[in-house]
């Protein structure tokens, strides 16, 4: 039995029965699965390795079968297995969406073989044209500069960088000759990026498609070439650029890649856009403990078992048994969702973190009485009686990133007025309408309860309002 099987037969023997929403067996389940991100997995046979990581892709190009034969024949030469993940420094943060194909690195980084962690710091000059409706202003050294300097910092809770090599690829870019790049470009089909729907989108609706975003795919692949990489990873939106490395790498007389894709993970605010900075849906990695733990606490119900699969080291089997007592009713879904929660504060910040977040959520969100929480922000009614609900929430409390996401929760049922009155709490949900009434009008319409005090909650976040 390898050493995986042996910590799932130990989760599921927790699982059998256990009150998961018990801070006891969130903590035994936290310990074993919090373990496993730094278990050896060389122990799995090369057919169990592609298996484990087939079981989170999207795609696996060519196939499994291909990918363990590729693991069998470099520890048959006593070579190094090299992962190649690379990433452009576009923005300064990365985020939990980013963390997803990081997660399958570092478990190929586990079954032993050798990660590369490539810091495109000239392709990100270009700019990468997937999934664009525009072309991206251009980066200068300076944006690039900046936007490095806490790279390493923030993926580190999942790469060992000890045993993983951190390159730029302006390393062999800024070394390649016109002749090398005319010489792979006269050899890759204009048809391989004519394929593209993003770029065929563009320029039917007359937006601008640079030659040097044309051949981004070819340049990015050079990457590949020089480290002469057997396995990349990769969002799902990268799939046509991870498809040319295979292609270029043909040309360049090399074993070509196999390519994985990872799902890009949906956004905290449950609409289905993807996790991403500027829609304010997303969970940065270095976001303290409690506001990693909060933000994922707020996520709808639905997102908490693709962000099992996708951010946890949690397998198949034992996501299953959770999923069924959910629907047996024998687990409450917010008692799933602490666990994840602990889940990933714990990857990022340790077990103690983890444990310290889930009590402080805890004490401010469950208990009876928010009289008793300190420190919540309060609003004036006298100051902001005219004020639009949706304003005051995104802009002076800072609850949310924008009106259209304060509606969102309103739709999701997350929005309300509490009245409380020694400890005795009187919820009133509030509509979507209610977004673009002003505080005044929201709270006249609720009535008044002698000696209470007045809460507004907006999905985990709650405010007092002085009357």
């Amino acid at each position: 039995m390898s050493r995986l099987s042996e910590s799932v037969t130990r989760v599921m023997h927790i699982l059998d029965g256990a009150d998961l929403g018990a801070d006891y067996t969130a903590a035994q389940l936290l310990s074993e699965t919090t373990a496993r991100r730094s278990l050896d997995l060389s122990d799995l046979s090369p057919e169990e390795q592609a298996a484990l990581v087939e079981g989170r892709a999207n795609h696996l190009i060519p196939s499994a079968a291909v990918l363990a034969e590729k693991i069998e024949a470099a520890q048959a030469a006593g070579r190094p297995f090299v992962v190649k993940y690379g990433i452009d420094p576009t923005s300064p943060d990365v985020h939990l969406g980013h963390a997803v194909p990081i997660i399958i690195a570092s478990r190929f980084q586990r079954m032993g073989h050798h990660v590369v962690f490539i810091i495109g710091d000239v392709t990100a000059k270009i700019g990468d044209p997937s999934g664009r409706s525009s072309d991206r202003p251009p980066l200068t050294d300076e944006d690039i500069a900046r936007n490095l300097s806490g790279y390493q910092q923030q993926v580190t809770p999942f790469i060992d960088f000890e045993r993983a090599d951190l390159r730029f690829n302006g390393e062999w870019l800024n070394k390649v000759t016109l002749p090398e790049l005319v010489g792979v470009l006269a050899r890759v089909p204009v048809s391989m990026s004519l394929q593209r729907e993003d770029f065929r989108t563009r320029l039917a609706d007359g937006h601008g498609l640079s030659v040097a975003e044309f051949v981004y795919s070819v340049v990015m692949a050079w990457d590949s070439v020089a480290i002469n990489a057997d396995v990349e990873l990769g969002g799902v939106d990268q799939l046509l650029n991870l498809q040319m490395c295979r292609k270029v790498m043909e040309i360049s007389d090399q074993s070509p890649e196999v390519v994985i894709t990872t799902p890009l993970i949906e956004g905290t605010d449950g609409t289905g856009t993807k996790m991403s900075k500027s829609k304010g849906n997303y969970v940065g990695l270095t976001a303290s403990p409690d506001d990693v733990y909060g933000r994922l606490m707020s996520i709808p119900d639905h997102l908490t078992e693709p962000y099992l699969q996708l951010l946890t080291e949690w397998t198949d089997d034992e996501i299953r048994v959770v999923t069924k007592r959910l629907e047996e009713g024998t687990a409450h879904p917010m008692a799933i969702k602490r666990i994840l929660a602990g889940e990933v504060v714990a990857a990022l910040h340790g077990l103690d973190a983890a444990a310290a977040a889930r009590a402080e959520f805890t004490a401010r969100f469950s208990k009876r009485s928010f009289a008793d929480t300190q420190n919540l922000p309060v609003l004036s009614l006298k100051e902001h009686a005219e004020d639009t609900l949706g304003a005051l929430i995104s802009r002076t409390l800072d609850f949310a990133p924008s009106v259209s996401a304060v509606r969102r929760v309103a739709q999701q049922k997350g929005l309300r007025l509490i009245r409380e009155s020694n400890g005795d709490q009187r919820p009133t949900p509030l509509t979507e309408a209610s977004v673009q009434q002003t505080l005044g009008e929201v709270v006249g319409e609720i009535g008044a309860l002698e000696g209470a005090e007045l809460y507004l909650k907006v999905g985990r976040k709650v405010a007092r309002i002085d009357v």
